[in-house]
């Protein structure tokens, strides 16, 4: 017991450990594509801000520009009147200045060396847009635009303005992003680890079905194994009468019988698991295969002088794989029997259920205690007073099991200790005729 729970609890800590590192797969996938979202989406609106940015410079221009024209009309006047304008028009956010094709001053009359330079520049290009870092961490956007007056004088109208504003939309967006991203990330961790959990429950259960059905196995081979042991090496100690050896090989024949049985019965359940257990349906008649079955239940019951009798026969069309029926009814008639004292009786029925094919089983035997009736189609179980009338491995019932939900048939069974036991298995009915 000491080491099925060692190796249960490192199962689960191995399961855990899995858990955790499929969670952290899905943050860390999860987190490389907001990285990735986030990077696009940042340099699309970046661009997208900038150019924002660029036309309200151009526009900034084109203002100062036309308010120059305007002027130079109104008033007639020369270079003087007309960077005036520069100190009327007022653009939020925005520096302007008016300088001539050769990078001189208008309007005002200091400038930095940089904002001449474009000027310049935009005079024999026609118009720039530059960008300059200036001292106290600044960046500064420029563009500037050439321009004639009516007067044929050639102009270059300059509007500046800080990239603080974008710095500062950037740093809201990066902000949001960063939040939502966290938010995201932890609704990613939570959903992801309550998916993992989902997704590995089967496989914890399995891995501890797999757990104790090696373990209940391993403890109902090792009874037989180890009296076929014990048997032969008691033969082997000393020479002995031939009719001790036929006696010792005959119960070396039982245990072997027995432990084939057992083998028999995991390799039903294990090709039952795996979904390979081939299962051929055909129509049939429920009420022959029970008749039939009921015939070689009396053979044993005969021998313990119980009692099998046939009371209710109705004939019973179903859709199944006739093997495989037969056992189911041969493990339900066989533990009637078994757990029937002699002198009691076992009952048969078939028939037609309102509507749906159904055959029935009731003994007169021991029993089944109530807190025990929840676990008797569980594999290896068998009551207290089971294990001490018969020597099964608790296997059958599983099988019959099986073999009722294959063929999509309900298996109910009730019992009261010391009056007996009732088992039912209804099948689904047959909407077609069954031919013969």
């Amino acid at each position: 017991m000491g080491i099925e729970a060692t190796s249960s609890r490192l199962g689960i800590q191995r399961l855990a450990r899995l858990r955790v590192r499929l969670t952290i797969w899905y943050v860390a996938t999860f987190g490389l594509i907001i990285f990735l979202l986030g990077a696009g989406l940042f340099a699309v609106i970046s661009y997208q801000l900038s150019k924002q940015l660029d036309d309200s410079l151009k526009s900034a221009t084109l203002e100062l520009v036309r308010a120059a024209r305007i002027r130079e009309l109104e008033r007639g006047g020369g270079r003087a009147r007309v960077s005036e304008v520069v100190d009327e028009l007022n653009v939020p956010g925005r520096i302007l200045y008016l300088l001539d094709a050769q990078g001189t001053a208008i309007n005002p009359e200091k400038i930095d060396t940089w904002i001449r330079e474009a000027a310049k520049a935009a005079g024999r290009a026609g118009q720039i847009t530059v960008q300059r870092e200036v001292p106290n961490d600044k960046t500064l956007r420029l563009h500037a635009l050439r321009f004639k007056l009516a007067s044929g004088a050639q102009l270059v109208a300059v509007a500046v303005a800080d990239q603080e504003e974008l710095e500062v939309k950037y740093a809201d967006l990066i902000t949001a992003f960063v939040v939502i991203a966290f938010v995201a990330l932890f609704l990613v961790a939570a959903g992801g680890f309550f998916l993992v959990r989902k997704s590995t429950a089967p496989i914890e259960r399995s891995i501890e079905f797999m757990r104790r059905f090696m373990a209940d196995a391993a403890h109902e081979l090792r009874t037989p194994i180890t009296i076929l042991r014990t048997r032969a090496e008691v033969a082997l100690q000393q020479p002995r009468e031939a009719a001790n050896y036929v006696s010792a090989l005959r119960g070396v024949e039982a245990e072997a019988r027995r432990l084939g049985g057992i083998v028999d019965s995991l390799l039903v359940l294990a090709r039952a698991d795996a979904g390979e257990q081939q299962i051929d349906k055909a129509r049939i008649f429920l009420d022959d295969i029970a008749v039939d079955a009921a015939g070689a239940a009396q053979i044993v019951a005969r021998q313990k002088n119980v009692e099998v009798t046939v009371d209710e026969f109705e004939e019973a069309p179903v859709e199944g794989d006739p093997t495989l029926i037969r056992q189911l009814i041969m493990i339900v008639l066989d533990n009637a029997v078994k757990f029937t004292d002699a002198g009691g009786q076992v009952h048969v029925r078939v028939s037609m259920h309102e509507g749906s094919p159904t055959f029935g089983v009731e003994d007169t035997g021991i029993g089944i205690k109530q807190e025990e009736l929840s676990r008797v189609f569980q594999r290896f179980f068998r009551g207290e007073t089971a294990r001490s009338r018969t020597d099964g491995a608790g296997l059958g019932l599983s099988i019959a099991s099986w073999i009722a939900r294959e063929h999509g048939a309900e298996i109910s069974l009730s019992s009261e200790p010391g009056k007996g036991t009732k088992v039912i298995v209804t099948f689904p009915r047959v909407t077609t005729a069954v031919s013969s």
